[in-house]
């Protein structure tokens, strides 16, 4: 099992009780809820992704631990919905960490990855979404292409990069990684692993509606949480991490931290993690 970014400060912070209640609204390969447990924690999974709820080992617990993790799959975006339908709340802690698992981007073949030039051009977190990565870079126009990655990317060759999928997919339809990577080094007349990331974060987003999940799981979260209750949010981009900062904002919440806690890992993609403690304070 891969040890999630952060996860001793995340566990920490949701200040975990004995027989307290918590969400796991991004399961993964089960690296925080297995901690939590082992707190004496009680936990409801949420994990998008079937491939890594097979995945999971349930015999890292013993028999009376088993019996305190719920998994389920869902969308964390339906987080109050799927909370109340298994008689799940109100919790004293919800934990979402935005990251995709390792697991994820090196084993499940969806395209995550520009290191995998074989794979299919998919980024789909659950397979039954119909749109996939390749079909966006099939379909949209170059206008449409150029909005996609200025927003979720900001990257500047946005709009030099959508002018030659076009010209590239009139000739051949692009499928693979390795065809969408040869298309962005032809446009920038260089390899650019930062434009890399920050193209394939954008359809990734995209594909899978990350901005508009993120919102309305904060705001079901909210919802369900105790007095007093908390909710950590560990996100990997400047755009997550600005949904929460104004969903704190707009909704007049307390962040316990008041810098936010970043990773000291070695990782470059944990570097960018940042961690935001949020303490709802109901008023009724």
């Amino acid at each position: 099992m891969h040890t999630p970014v952060l996860l001793q400060q995340a566990i920490e912070n949701l200040a975990i009780r004995p027989g307290g209640l918590y969400i796991d609204a991004t399961f993964g390969e089960g690296g925080h809820s297995t901690k939590i447990i082992k707190l004496g924690g009680r936990v409801l999974g949420i994990e998008l992704d079937n491939k890594q709820i097979f995945n999971f080992q349930f015999s890292i617990f013993n028999k009376e631990e088993k019996s305190r993790l719920k998994l389920v799959q869902g969308n964390f975006k339906n987080i109050e919905k799927i909370a109340k339908k298994n008689n799940f709340f109100p919790v004293d802690g919800i934990l979402l960490d935005l990251g995709l698992s390792m697991n994820q981007i090196s084993n499940f073949g969806r395209g995550f990855s520009f290191k995998n030039p074989s794979e299919n051009l998919d980024m789909r977190m659950d397979t039954s979404f119909e749109t996939t990565a390749k079909d966006l870079v099939n379909s949209l126009s170059e206008d449409q292409l150029y909005e996609v990655f200025a927003k979720y990317s900001e990257d500047l060759n946005s709009r030099i990069i959508a002018k030659e999928i076009i010209y590239c997919r009139n000739r051949r339809k692009i499928e693979r990684v390795k065809d969408f990577l040869q298309i962005i080094d032809k446009a920038l007349k260089v390899k650019d692993e930062k434009t890399y990331r920050r193209i394939f974060q954008a359809l990734r987003i995209v594909v899978n509606e990350e901005d508009k999940n993120l919102k309305s799981a904060l705001q079901g979260a909210i919802k369900i949480l105790n007095k007093s209750g908390r909710l950590v949010v560990i996100t990997f981009h400047s755009l997550e991490d600005r949904i929460v900062k104004n969903f704190i904002k707009k909704n007049n919440l307390t962040q316990i931290n008041k810098k936010v806690i970043k990773s000291d890992s070695g990782w470059r993609f944990e570097r960018s993690a940042k961690m935001r403690v949020i303490e709802y304070e109901k008023t009724n």
